[in-house]
């Protein structure tokens, strides 16, 4: 049984996701990372032995800290932390627990910076991508929407990442979209987030027939759409949708509604 101050790999994936999700902090040594060089989604690294930089970018928020096998390093930061009032947790055997357990990983070498770049007035893709982005990768991530014709020159112009865009990086491959393409990248394959990709990918492709919810998120989609002139008010917005579509596809796709109950046809 996890000690109180220790989180199981399992327990901090169903956190993982959400927006309820503490800060993850990998602090194992370069050594040991580059040997695999992994993260926990969302985790950052930051060395050990500069404690000051990191409660400043904590915030006082929760924090659950990881390294290789989840014991010296982990064990004294959270210990700091602890005693400078935060709610401070580790990884339960320390990222080599995670590995066996099977949970995604993020390949670090894959991650771009914090800023995003996309084409404005956006609808699916470009609403799921930054969700996935921002509950998977980095919290802190940023997104701009721009004019199509602007989207590559603006976002080398201010070293951002362009995403969802006619012949890009990140972008649709064959039948796959965009979000599918992240997904694959950064090693997020899991039952949720693969279920949830396929009602994505039919309503940004419009191929219905692979996901009934597809009509549904397309409805929805439009509506935000209508709903708001500023682009980064929708995402806001639309960051909702997509969190009670990944709950709905972890927890509650057996769940169906009838009412009233027996009723005739």
């Amino acid at each position: 049984m996890a000690a109180f101050n220790e989180i199981s790999p399992a327990i901090l994936m169903r956190l993982i996701g959400t927006s309820q999700c503490p800060v993850i902090v990998d602090v194992c040594i370069d050594d040991d990372f580059a040997e695999d060089p992994h993260l926990v989604p969302t985790a950052f690294r930051h060395p050990h032995t500069d404690m000051d930089s990191l409660i400043a970018r904590l915030d006082e928020r929760d924090v659950v800290i990881t390294c290789h096998q989840g014991l010296k390093l982990s064990q004294g930061v959270a210990a700091h932390l602890r005693a400078r009032g935060f709610n401070a947790q580790i990884v339960t055997g320390g990222n080599e627990a995670w590995k066996d357990a099977k949970l995604p990983r993020v390949p670090a070498e894959k991650i771009p910076g914090k800023l995003w770049m996309t084409r404005h007035r956006p609808k699916i893709d470009r609403i799921a991508c930054p969700w996935l982005i921002r509950r998977f990768i980095d919290p802190t991530a940023e997104f701009l929407f721009v004019p199509p014709s602007s989207v590559v020159g603006v976002a080398d112009r201010f070293n951002a990442t362009a995403f969802d865009i006619a012949g890009g990086t990140w972008s649709h491959e064959g039948d796959l979209c965009t979000f599918d393409k992240m997904i694959a990248v950064f090693g997020l394959t899991h039952p949720a987030l693969d279920m949830l990709a396929t009602v994505v990918r039919a309503a940004d492709t419009n191929r219905h027939d692979l996901a009934p919810q597809a009509a549904g998120l397309l409805a929805v989609s439009v509506g935000l759409s209508r709903m708001f002139r500023d682009d980064t008010e929708q995402l806001e917005a639309g960051m909702l949708i997509y969190d009670a579509l990944y709950r709905w596809a972890r927890d509650g796709q057996d769940e169906g509604h009838d009412w009233p109950a027996g009723r005739k046809e």
